[in-house]
């Protein structure tokens, strides 16, 4: 049954910031038995939904990799997101009035600990597989190193291990161009669209390769103008603009800047070595967002784990349009072990 929400009656953030209530909505696929489901847990990226089957098709869905006839199957919205998770647009309850910029943000660790509420009020005491890419990654290599006994399968794609200074520069410019928008700061849900269409506008440079654009925006006449490649991107500014809003997108570049899976634990490479599960990192060829190098990372630190590239020409965007390959990468890593 997709579209349930979980009220956490308080939740404090490691910045200190309390929240007296905190909703988790999530979404389920297939039907849950205590002892005897295999749980598939997904974990989804930064402007993503709590519905993986309807933004992960080509790897989610009846007669798919995850098929819910198979698994139990569950993804939740993050909190900071608008998807229906408390988030900068719900109402805090301090001022009856929506948080907007009040709201802060959660890091991965917050996250990871609202998930693990949710994993133990469902009765779920194993996660037999533990699925993310990109952002989604960063909350399952958190999760797998907090709760390494209740993980059994780990699949990571197109993600790493710390959120990297080229990540933080991308994400930082992009709150600049938000903050540009005089908008932004007020109180409204419309405020900051055209700073949140300029950060879209940067992202979208970092989610596809040179082939990628050059290949289908490519203009086949001699224009000096209206090129193929603008429109690109000024479309997807706008697509984003109509479903998301500039205040959560702002607290998860945050989020996304606070990922350490070595802070507080010694380091890097000792914390990926406390992972129990059984291990498959997945990288994607043309992938310069989060490069192949961070998933040979993994790869090497992790305990069990096993790397797989993916030649695609769709840059880190292939962890989503690549999803039947990277679905029977997964079948195969899942009938090994």
């Amino acid at each position: 049954m997709p579209g349930q929400k979980l009220v956490i009656p308080s939740f404090t953030t490691e910045t200190g910031n309390a929240f007296e209530q905190l909703e988790l909505f999530y979404y389920t696929y297939g039907t849950y038995r205590k002892g005897v489901s295999k749980v598939v847990w997904v974990c989804h990226a930064l402007t993503a939904s709590a519905d993986c089957a309807d933004w992960w098709p080509g790897l989610i869905g009846s007669e798919k990799t995850i098929n819910p006839e198979e698994y139990f199957i569950i993804c939740a919205n993050i909190p900071g997101s608008c998807y229906g998770s408390t988030g900068p647009l719900s109402i805090n309850p301090q001022t009856e009035k929506p948080y907007y910029g009040d709201f802060g943000y959660f890091t991965i660790r917050d996250i990871i600990s609202t998930f693990t509420i949710l994993r133990k009020a469902l009765q779920i005491e194993e996660i037999y597989l533990l699925l993310g890419g990109s952002m989604g990654g960063y909350q399952c290599l958190e999760w797998a190193i907090m709760e390494p006994h209740v993980v059994k399968h780990l699949a990571v794609v197109a993600t790493s291990p710390k959120e990297s200074a080229w990540g933080i520069a991308i994400h930082t410019a992009q709150r600049l161009a938000i903050e540009a928008d005089v908008t932004f700061g007020e109180r409204s849900l419309n405020a900051g669209s055209k700073g949140l269409k300029a950060a879209r506008a940067i992202g979208m440079l970092t989610y596809r390769s040179y082939e990628a654009y050059v290949a289908a925006q490519t203009d086949v006449d001699d224009r000096i103008d209206n090129f193929k490649a603008s429109s690109y991107i000024d479309y997807q500014g706008d697509k984003l603009v109509k479903r998301f809003n500039a205040y959560s997108y702002h607290a998860l570049t945050k989020t996304m800047d606070s990922h350490n899976v070595g802070r507080a634990r010694g380091s890097v490479e000792l914390a990926l070595s406390q992972i129990k599960a059984k291990t498959l990192v997945i990288g994607i060829s043309s992938d310069f967002l989060c490069p192949i190098q961070e998933q040979q990372f993994l790869g090497a630190q992790i305990p069990h784990a096993r790397f797989v590239q993916i030649d695609s020409p769709f840059g880190h965007d292939g962890f989503l349009v690549e999803g039947e390959i990277i679905g029977r990468v997964i079948n195969d890593f899942l009938k090994v072990g």
